[in-house]
């Protein structure tokens, strides 16, 4: 997902984005440590879009706050 996707959205669904990308994130996590996954990068790809997340929503809450 790319920032300007990112900056797109509302801040609801920014929210909705984030709980579904740590579960997704957590059940990758899960799987590769059971069986190796074809593809381990989708972890680290996963954890970049999560910090975009949250440093969308705090910036967002930052601006709202002054």
């Amino acid at each position: 997902m790319k920032n300007s996707e990112i900056q797109a959205l509302s801040l609801e669904e920014l929210k909705e984005r984030l709980a579904a990308e740590s579960t997704n994130m957590q059940n990758m996590r899960f799987a590769h440590a059971i069986s190796p996954l074809e593809n381990p990068m989708k972890i680290r790809e996963s954890k970049k879009t999560i910090a975009r997340l949250n440093t969308e929503i705090s910036r967002r809450e930052l601006q709202a706050n002054s």
